[in-house]
C-alpha cells in the first residue's frame, strides 16, 4: 500500500528541486535518504524531511509491517511550479527590473515492492 507526502509553496524555483527530484526517483528509501542528505543542493533538506513524512505516512497506513522488510522505494515524485510573488528592482535612468520569486509544490508517493511483486 502505498503512502503520499506533498510539500507545498517551498521558496525555491521549481526546476532546482527537480533536479533532486530526479535525483532520487526509483531509487530504495534508505539509499535515497543517503543520497539527499550528503547532497550539497540547499533544496536537499526539505525533500529529506518530506520522504521521511511520506515513511511515517506509510508506517500509519500499515501498522505491525517493518519498514525494512517492506523494502520501501519511491515510486513516484514530482514537482510543479507553485505561486510566483512579483517584486521589482530599481534599473539605471529610473527604470525598473521585475523579479520573479517562484516556489514550487513537491509531492512524493513511497510503495513498497513486495506489494508491487504480488
Amino acid at each position: 500500500m502505498e503512502a503520499v507526502a506533498r510539500l507545498r509553496n517551498y521558496p525555491t524555483s521549481p526546476r532546482k528541486m527537480r533536479l533532486l527530484a530526479d535525483l532520487v526517483r526509483g531509487m530504495d528509501v534508505e539509499n535515497a535518504i543517503n543520497t539527499l542528505k550528503f547532497s550539497t543542493k540547499h533544496p536537499s533538506v526539505p525533500l529529506e524531511k518530506l520522504l521521511m513524512s511520506a515513511i511515517a505516512n506509510w508506517r500509519v497506513k500499515n501498522e505491525g509491517q517493518d519498514v525494512a522488510a517492506a523494502n520501501l522505494y519511491v515510486k513516484t515524485i514530482f514537482v510543479d511550479g507553485g505561486r510566483v510573488l512579483k517584486r521589482m528592482r530599481p534599473a539605471p535612468q529610473g527604470r525598473a527590473y521585475r523579479v520573479r520569486k517562484r516556489s514550487n509544490h513537491v509531492t512524493i508517493i513511497v510503495d513498497s515492492r513486495s506489494a508491487v511483486n504480488a
